[in-house]
């Protein structure tokens, strides 16, 4: 893994600038979910530091079936150093509460355990997967980062998500086109409390689903049990047919649902986003420029 396919001299200045700046850090422990951004850090980090660095994947309720698996092939395959740990963001109450900084309460979790490892893992900095693009939208998992004193290389780097699929294409990483996989918490709708019945319910429905043949796909969780499905326009109209309707309503109140709804405006990332309250987003300074990409 790693062989360099691109000649576009842009690629390889971008790739030069990435393995330069992972050189100058140090030994690093990369926060690992095997999501595209963090397996090119992953991908860099191991061919300017070799064993001194290390890819890290939080394991809790809210990873979605399958990825934990996905990450570790991909860490054999690229010949990174790999280490598991076990994060318990369901045990802090304002986790559960699911106001929209919920994901600062979880980035917390993971880097103050990142943070405990250092020595025991044999690095000095803790680098994220950060892209230029996550710069304009509601993450509150960025002050949780400043706050453990996280690196983000893409983003010193001026690397947006375009520019990191072109480099996993490069680097021919078998993920280079994967969609985005947030976590199971970002399902849920503001103010409803987060739950391991509630992520598994939703886990379980996007299986459901993937497995006819719905490659990108959102089920999100409202008040009352009721399931918002999110796919893509042009899948829209296969899910309305009578004979898949019918199996998917069954299907998704076996698991829980009590009431089953598809959104007729799509697939759109961060949806949920749009019920952040406005003084919220003042506050955390994500209205200084558009926003081009989303948490969830």
């Amino acid at each position: 893994m790693g062989a360099w396919t691109e000649t576009d001299p842009r690629r390889v200045a971008q790739r030069d600038a990435l393995i330069a700046v992972l050189s100058d850090y140090g030994r690093v422990a990369v926060a690992f979910s095997g999501g595209i951004d963090s397996t090119v850090v992953a991908q860099a980090a191991f061919l300017a530091l070799g064993d001194q660095a290390i890819a890290v994947t939080a394991v809790s309720d809210s990873l979605a079936s399958g990825e934990l698996e996905e990450a570790t092939e991909l860490a054999r395959r690229m010949g990174i150093r790999h280490r598991v740990i076990r994060t318990e963001e369901f045990a802090d109450p304002n986790y559960l509460r699911n106001q929209s900084d919920r994901c600062y309460f979880c980035k917390s979790e993971l880097y103050g355990r990142l943070a405990g490892l250092l020595g025991e893992l044999g690095v000095e900095v803790i680098v994220s997967g950060a892209n230029t693009d996550d710069m304009g939208d509601h993450r509150p998992g960025l002050r949780a980062a400043s706050e453990h004193g996280v690196r983000h290389p893409l983003q010193e780097c001026g690397l947006s998500k375009a520019d990191v699929r072109a480099l996993a294409l490069a680097w021919g990483l078998p993920t280079w086109d994967k969609p985005a996989t947030p976590c199971l918490s970002s399902r849920i709708a503001y103010g409803e409390e987060v739950t391991p019945e509630r992520t598994r319910m939703i886990d379980q429905a996007e299986q459901w689903l993937r497995q006819r043949g719905l490659r990108i796909v959102r089920v999100r969780y409202h008040k009352g049990d009721l399931a918002r499905v999110e796919a893509p326009l042009d899948d829209l109209a296969r899910l309305v047919e009578l004979d898949i309707r019918g199996e998917l309503v069954t299907a998704f109140r076996a698991l829980g649902f009590k009431f089953v709804t598809l959104d007729l405006e799509g697939f759109r990332s961060g949806s949920l986003n749009s019920l952040v309250p406005l003084e919220n987003l003042l506050r955390g300074g994500v209205l200084a420029q558009p926003s081009r990409s989303a948490t969830v």
